[in-house]
């Protein structure tokens, strides 16, 4: 039997992939931003999704959700946001703005897991932040879990992905129950100084772009994000696990039922001649002068891929690097490659949510990391699942935030963004919306 998983401050789904590729059931996923919700729900058709904070959520309310009964909770992992900062004459974790970790603590003890894993930020482990940790360390103590000290941050390059992202990642256990260690690094950091004797290179940009085809060639993607292709190149090892085309590609994770002759996520940026020209003028792995941007190199790894704000803080997208051959920056499916997602993972169509769900996500390879180590202290065997599942309702992808809510049922939070839909994008929204809310409404 594959062990259950419970994942808060879902997103996407780059927790739970990892998860699920390393022998884990994802029974559920909590979630408050219902656009992450729905593309959740089309990625992990299985999986509960819960739309909800965590906040006043009860670990009983989730088993009910789940549909797990009295089953034992395996692990509990997510990212909680929190800003960890110390207030003169108060404790961290009584700062209101992080009450969602303790939240996280509480609902860890609810559910009686048997192990956790908190992920966050390389800030909190220095400076006045490291009594953040300290405080949730003791905060965990109080109900009865032990945390692998000292504390570490992995870095996703270590672990096959071709970009620089630290990480802060806590094991737990139930006291009693075996602490998880952590993974020891798998791969060399592309193109980086000081690499660990013994490992392999890890992935460049080269390795992970180079067999996509230019989303510029195809007209369509400019009102679009998908589109079928033959177009693509003979793909590096790494670009062949992302493309499902090796035989571990699916590692333990349940196979999907997918095209791979389509190019997803790839909707086209319209840039200006002036851009383009001085996107082209860049040397790979320096910085664009006017922009910002960052240029990818082909034989280096991408900086660390942002998420920027949501709608209710402004809708301020953090910039996509610019793509190491083409003068322009890189897509949402470009984006996903270089964080690890295989190319059946589908994000929302339009850019900006698309950007924002990988941003906020942890790269699978890292995750499938962790996770083993989970599997590992849990005494489980691994199991490959024979069953194929079929990805969810593509009208998932389409949705705003408006639309995401309504499917849910719930309340849509505010958003700037969604506000500067045009007509047509709305008429394109209504018509999604009601085929969903007519089929598949509480699905």
């Amino acid at each position: 039997m594959r062990p259950i998983g419970i994942d808060l401050f879902a997103g996407a789904g780059g927790l739970s992939l990892g998860f699920e590729q390393a022998g884990f059931d994802v029974a559920a996923a909590v979630e408050i931003d219902p656009v992450h919700c729905a593309v959740h729900k089309f990625n992990f058709p299985q999986t509960v999704v819960i739309p909800y904070s965590v906040e006043g959520l009860s670990g009983e309310e989730i088993r009910v959700a789940a549909g797990i009964g009295n089953k034992d909770v395996d692990c509990v992992f997510g990212g909680a946001p929190c800003q960890g900062f110390s207030l003169i004459g108060r404790r961290v974790l009584e700062d209101p703005r992080n009450r969602l970790v303790l939240d996280f603590v509480r609902i860890v003890s609810e559910l009686n897991a048997r192990t956790f894993v908190f992920e966050n930020v390389k800030g909190l482990t220095v400076g006045k932040h490291k009594a953040f940790l300290e405080e949730l360390v003791a905060a965990f103590d109080a109900v009865g879990y032990d945390v692998q000290l000292p504390w570490k941050v992995l870095n996703a390059g270590h672990f096959g992905t071709p970009q620089f992202r630290e990480r802060l990642i806590l094991f737990g256990s139930r006291r009693g129950e075996d602490l998880p260690e952590y993974p020891d690094p798998l791969t060399n950091i592309a193109d980086r100084k000081r690499p660990i004797s013994g490992l392999p290179a890890g992935p460049s940009c080269g390795d992970a772009l180079g067999d996509l085809p230019n989303a510029d060639r195809f007209q369509s993607l400019l009102n679009r994000d998908a589109v079928k292709t033959t177009a693509f190149g003979k793909p590096s090892g790494y670009a062949a696990e992302l493309r499902c085309i090796t035989n571990d590609a699916w590692h333990y994770g349940y196979v999907r039922d997918w095209d791979a002759s389509i190019l997803t996520s790839s909707a086209r940026t319209e840039h200006t001649d002036i851009s383009r020209r001085r996107f082209a003028e860049t040397d790979p792995g320096n910085v664009e002068p006017i922009s910002r941007f960052y240029k990818l190199s082909g034989s280096g790894v991408s900086n660390t891929l942002r998420a920027g704000t949501d709608g209710a803080r402004g809708a301020f997208t953090s910039p996509r690097p610019i793509h190491y051959r083409y003068d322009r920056c890189i897509t949402v499916r470009e984006m996903a490659r270089l964080h690890g997602f295989p190319d059946w993972f589908r994000f929302n169509v339009t850019k900006w949510h698309g950007a924002r769900q990988i941003g906020n996500a942890v790269p699978p390879p890292l995750a499938r990391a962790v996770a083993r180590q989970v599997i590992e202290a849990l005494g489980v065997t691994p199991s490959r699942p024979s069953e194929v599942i079929s990805l969810g309702d593509k009208a998932l992808l389409s949705l705003d935030l408006s639309g995401a809510a309504l499917h849910f049922g719930i309340k849509a939070p505010p958003s700037r963004r969604d506000q500067k839909s045009g007509a047509k994008k709305r008429k394109q929204i209504d018509i999604e919306r009601a085929r969903l809310t007519g089929q598949v409404a509480h699905g």
